[in-house]
């Protein structure tokens, strides 16, 4: 079997290629999985190309595969589709999600991969970080029937938190972003859509992804009497000002951190990483999702892709990498 690959690295902020790579001889515990597609998880991955992670945060920040360090060379990613070419019989052929950079082929353990469940294509299954997200953020919010519901930021993970929270019953939502382009994904994902300033107050939960000061402030606006933001952004290095004046404590309002590195304290009892993976990999059946992917570039051009994606230039919900 070859035993060369390709992957990317960060050499330093803002600066990535391609390497050769040679692939380890797979025990008779592991697979060779050939990539099909990866995701570009843009808000992480932007801040580990830009070298935005804080040192005090390297260990918690390390991806499930990654080698090399922070700030550079680092290669890093987790959001990875594959066909299994060589592993335990039952696997060989199948299709599979796993936590793996971008990368040709690799060779893991077999039981860091999850097989992709019927009607799940490999090509959807990039947004299975981001679905995973959004499902541990409603155990860590417990939403209820009827409440009234913000998500700000119609990005990627606030499109999949939305799309969730749509199925529960009676629920008043809004997806929420400064862009009026968004308005179309809202609508590919049954969501109503509005401006930050068109949004519907007294909200019982409020979402914010945004990932900037202005979505957090508005995110509070929003919150009737005792309701509660539940902050999904990262801001690396960044320092964020949160507005805590004003009606913050009379109304008795809340901030709350809601962050995938962990299954949500609400389920870690009952619950494993994989089995909150499996999970989001089922709901992936719903072709709502689709409207989440907003490009495609071949793996060979990734370096000056994601530069584009770090810097802007390059607008995306999630990007897909496809590979030869």
């Amino acid at each position: 079997m070859e035993r060369a690959a390709r992957a990317f690295w960060v050499n330093a902020p803002g600066e990535g290629e391609i390497r050769p790579v040679g692939l380890a001889e797979p025990g008779p515990g592991d697979v060779v999985v050939r990539t099909l597609y990866t995701g570009v998880s843009r808000g992480t991955e932007a801040l580990v190309f830009n070298g935005r992670v804080p040192q005090a945060l390297s260990a918690d920040m390390r991806a499930p595969h990654q080698e090399g360090e922070f700030p550079g060379p680092v290669k890093y990613g987790y959001l990875n589709s594959g066909r299994v070419e060589q592993g335990p019989p039952d696997l060989v052929g199948r299709e599979v999600f796993c936590l793996y950079p971008h990368q040709t082929r690799y060779v893991v353990p077999a039981d860091a991969v999850v097989p992709l469940p019927p009607g799940v294509p490999a090509r959807r299954a990039v947004l299975a970080g981001a679905v995973e997200t959004a499902v541990n953020a409603l155990w860590d919010a417990a939403p209820r029937v009827g409440d009234r519901v913000c998500v700000v930021g119609a990005g990627m993970v606030g499109g999949c938190t939305a799309r969730l929270l749509a199925a529960l019953p009676g629920v008043r939502l809004q997806l929420v972003d400064t862009d009026p382009a968004r308005a179309a994904v809202a609508e590919r994902l049954g969501v109503p859509f509005a401006a930050p300033g068109g949004a519907e107050g007294g909200c019982d939960l409020v979402f914010h992804t945004s990932a900037s000061e202005e979505g957090l402030s508005r995110a509070l606006e929003l919150l009737g009497t005792e309701g509660e933001v539940i902050e999904l952004s990262w801001y690396g290095d960044r320092q964020v000002r949160v507005p805590l004046g004003e009606a913050f404590h009379p109304r008795r309002l809340a901030v709350r951190c809601s962050q995938v590195g962990r299954v949500s304290p609400a389920r870690s009892a009952r619950r494993t990483l994989r089995d909150r993976l499996a999970l989001a990999l089922d709901l992936l059946s719903d072709p709502a999702y689709d409207a989440l992917i907003s490009g495609e570039s071949p793996f060979d051009e990734l370096p000056e892709t994601m530069r584009g994606l770090a810097d802007g230039t390059v607008p995306a919900l999630c990007h897909r990498i496809a590979y030869p």
